[in-house]
């Protein structure tokens, strides 16, 4: 999409707009984009072994306020880097392109905002931030940059995930009908704790004061998926949850059920447990004349019947031959695609190198965390609530 038409369809600014007439901005050295990782624990940490596979980025800098993480990510870095453990002083840093923030959830909006005024480029994890009025100064913020903020909803980047969003988008299913989302696992969310102090810096996603939980960590990918395959944002939201199973002390809920309503009547319903693990990761897009069902790699279309025996024909192209048809799943979507995360690394490198908005940008990733606080505050205070106006 051409930022022109972005701004004048949501009537206003993205990250990096106004860099446009200032001139494409360049790394600091060769062309190699030195980025400094802020919080190296499960995420920040797991990125490091894939930007030293890319050409043109180099880990220059990790920043964490435990020592033992902090040693951990730094083992991994390929070349010298420097160790911190306060961001603001790898902020100072003018050898350093870009951050990756992958702190928890609650740290994200002001080491964000510190990192632009810094001049830095942003990748942001997701959830991008936790709250409305954070939400809102952020977007205000990388607005006015002239520097790239991406959030990190890696799916969005998946050239799979986009090859969908299009077939969808083309009436491969007829009319959307209804989304089905589910992201279940069978385990306690729990990381080890060396020592009790560090319970709340190390199980953060456990305490309501640093993390949204489920919806936070996992639905946001979906709701993220939902808000680009509708082109749309959810009028309201109901859910239910609880802390049912895992009974350890933890703040947040361990499972939770939510219907978010968009325009035309779709219900995309979001289902996320932690004590069954039966199908794992999906999402089902269903029409009136098909159906997409998509995991982390795969994607499948399943006809209405009235269909089927034209879309057979159409996959096997030899009557009576043995197709890749999953009675269960369909005709498997094939496409060649990267890993999400390394794709979206990839994109983010592109669009420092080349000034343009990100697939994932700071509007997609306000949308999506609007809608994740819109589903913690109907989840925990058990009403309706409504898309709120005037955040964008």
């Amino acid at each position: 999409m051409k930022r022109r038409d972005f701004v004048t369809s949501t009537g206003m600014a993205v990250a990096g707009i106004s860099a446009i007439n200032a001139g494409i901005l360049y790394p600091s050295k060769s062309n190699v984009i030195n980025i400094g990782i802020i919080g190296t624990g499960d995420r920040g940490g797991g990125l490091i072994p894939i930007i030293n596979k890319i050409e043109g980025m180099k880990v220059t800098a990790c920043c964490d306020i435990l020592p033992f993480r902090l040693k951990n990510a730094m083992g991994k870095v390929e070349g010298k880097a420097k160790a911190y453990s306060d961001y603001k002083t790898l902020l100072n840093d003018k050898n350093i392109d870009a951050v990756l923030v992958a702190t928890p959830f609650s740290e994200h909006s002001q080491i964000a905002l510190d990192a632009l005024d810094a001049g830095k480029h942003v990748y942001c994890e997701k959830t991008m931030v936790k709250g409305y009025e954070a939400i809102k100064s952020l977007v205000a913020k990388a607005s006015k940059s002239k520097h790239i903020f991406q959030t990190g909803h890696q799916y969005h980047s998946s050239r799979l995930y986009s090859h969908v969003v299009d077939l969808i988008q083309n009436g491969k299913i007829g009319k959307i009908t209804a989304i089905e989302c589910q992201w279940n696992r069978n385990g306690n969310w729990r990381r080890p704790v060396p020592s009790p102090e560090l319970e709340r810096a190390i199980n953060w996603r456990m305490y309501k004061e640093f993390s949204g939980g489920l919806l936070a960590e996992l639905c946001s990918h979906q709701l993220d998926f939902c808000n680009w395959v509708l082109d749309a944002v959810p009028s309201k939201v109901v859910g239910d949850g609880g802390i049912d199973y895992w009974k350890d002390g933890r703040e947040t809920f361990d499972n939770v059920h939510m219907i978010y309503t968009y325009p035309n009547g779709v219900r995309a319903k979001f289902t996320c447990l932690t004590s069954n693990s039966k199908d794992d990761y999906q999402i089902k897009v269903l029409g009136d004349k098909g159906t997409i069902t998509i995991d982390y790699t795969k994607a499948w279309f399943y006809p209405e019947k009235k269909e089927k025996s034209k879309e057979l024909g159409e996959v096997d192209g030899v009557s009576g031959a043995t197709i890749k048809w999953n009675q269960d799943k369909g005709a498997p979507i094939e496409v060649e695609h990267l890993d999400p995360s390394k794709q979206a690394l990839l994109d983010f490198k592109q669009s420092i190198l080349s000034n343009t908005m990100p697939k994932s940008n700071v509007i997609s990733g306000a949308k999506a965390a609007i809608c994740v606080q819109m589903g913690l505050d109907a989840v925990h205070n058990g009403n309706v609530v409504h898309w709120k106006s005037g955040l964008l």
